[in-house]
């Protein structure tokens, strides 16, 4: 029987998405890992390649449309000696229908599929069929990996002859509903405040969307608290200009940047408490120190994570944190790139501002708002009024994750890396 083929969630954060670009057309013959077609998430666009084999029989989602929900049908795969005429077999994507209607009646059966002894109906793709046929393996032994729980080839292809039964895969879960927008007036209500001025009405894309709802559940759900310092950077400073002047030959410029990176990546093993995420009723200490660092892009933000930072130099730093952020800004950053990390670092200081409260990206432990380094008057050790270079930091804090004496220890080890560089890399 024909095939659905299903908006795929292209990243962890993603419950709808635009088809930017087929790749194929109607009447096509794709193979298992053929590119299908382009699609754009809350994050980047990203190719799709095809699960199954067989031929296009009906692209139902036109290129460029929005909205299209993770798991909604977008095209219809035919195996081989089926045509067009068989699609109407294949169930339509489901529209909502409006509240003043009856509900729909429903849909006849289709042509039962093999089943398994137990009587539960076999999801496999004709490919997979075939090769299970030629291994002789029992599809109701195989778990399928496809959509839906669908067998398809690299399952069969990893499969033996004789294994044990696989577990049961648990009933798919529904997709979630759209995220949420923040909390406000509604657009019609604004529209009328003002119907009587001049405006331009931006539409809101897939990141603008994604960044609206995850900072408002950030703000209504996390319990922030909040930890300021002012760190003296004159030796770090000092300790940069030199360092530069010698990595000059190999084309490396360390950023003021580079060095809170390193030292909050220190400080978290130095803290190993403070290195932890919320994971809705436990929390997960960590191991290695993965600092996630906000890049601000047109229309949004990335959050790449910079994996094992404790363990990397600050030349192997700088060059990964400029790979990351230009590829972030071209939007070609791959999912695993920009989730996981249990810290972030958000530096406004070379827009000039000197100090800011930043919402905690969860599920981390933290953020660090880093200001901008700026000469101030400081009362020394001695006693005497003398001159600094000063950068105000806040530590936001989730309190489920991290007590106040806990983060007050970690500011204090980023503190004090800061003031001593040349310790922290020791």
């Amino acid at each position: 029987m024909p095939t659905e083929i299903l908006m795929p969630a292209l990243s962890p954060t993603m419950e709808e998405g635009t088809l930017a670009k087929w790749l194929v057309k109607e009447g096509d013959t794709v193979s298992s890992g053929d590119l299908i077609a382009e699609i754009e998430t809350d994050k980047a666009t990203m190719e799709f390649e095809a699960v199954d084999e067989g031929t296009v029989g009906k692209l139902l989602v036109a290129e460029g449309t929005e909205g299209v929900a993770v798991n909604a049908p977008i095209a219809v795969l035919l195996e081989e000696g089926e045509s067009a005429d068989d699609i109407g077999s294949a169930p339509a994507p489901a529209a909502p229908a409006p509240a003043s209607e009856e509900p729909a009646p429903a849909p006849t059966a289709a042509p039962a599929a093999p089943a398994a002894a137990d009587g539960n109906r076999i999801f496999a793709s004709p490919l997979a069929r075939r090769i299970a046929a030629e291994k002789d393996l029992d599809l109701s032994q195989i778990k399928g990996s496809g959509p839906k729980g669908r067998i398809v080839k690299a399952d069969v292809e990893s499969a033996q002859p004789g294994a044990a039964p696989a577990t049961a895969p648990a009933a798919a879960a529904a997709p979630s509903a759209p995220a949420a927008m923040p909390a406000g007036p509604e657009a019609a209500t604004v529209l009328k405040m003002y119907a009587d001025r001049e405006f331009e009405e931006i539409k809101l894309d897939g990141m603008r969307k994604t960044v609206a709802a995850r900072l408002t559940e950030a703000k209504q759900t996390i319990p922030h608290f909040y930890l300021r310092r002012d760190i003296h950077l004159d030796a770090l400073l000092k300790f940069r200009s030199q360092l530069n002047k010698q990595l000059e030959g190999r084309g490396v410029k360390l950023s003021v940047n580079d060095f809170v990176i390193k030292a909050c990546a220190v400080a978290l093993q130095q803290v190993p408490a403070a290195n932890a995420v919320w994971a809705g009723d436990r929390i997960l200490q960590l191991d290695p120190s993965d600092v996630a660092v906000a890049v601000a892009v047109e229309g949004g933000l990335f959050t790449p994570v910079l994996k094992d930072a404790d363990t990397k130099t600050l030349s192997a730093l700088s060059g990964e944190m400029k790979d990351l952020a230009t590829r972030a800004r071209d939007r070609k950053l791959a999912p695993h790139e920009y989730v996981g990390g249990a810290f972030t670092v958000s530096n406004l200081g070379m827009f000039g501002i000197d100090n800011f409260d930043a919402v905690i990206n969860p599920p981390h432990g933290a953020i660090l708002a880093v200001g901008a380094g700026v000469k101030k008057p400081v009362v020394g050790e001695d006693g005497e009024l003398t001159v600094a270079t000063v950068m105000s930091v806040t530590l936001s804090v989730d309190h489920r994750v991290i007590d106040g004496a806990l983060g007050a220890e970690l500011l204090a080890a980023i503190k004090e890396n800061l003031e001593n560089p040349v310790a922290m890399l020791a």
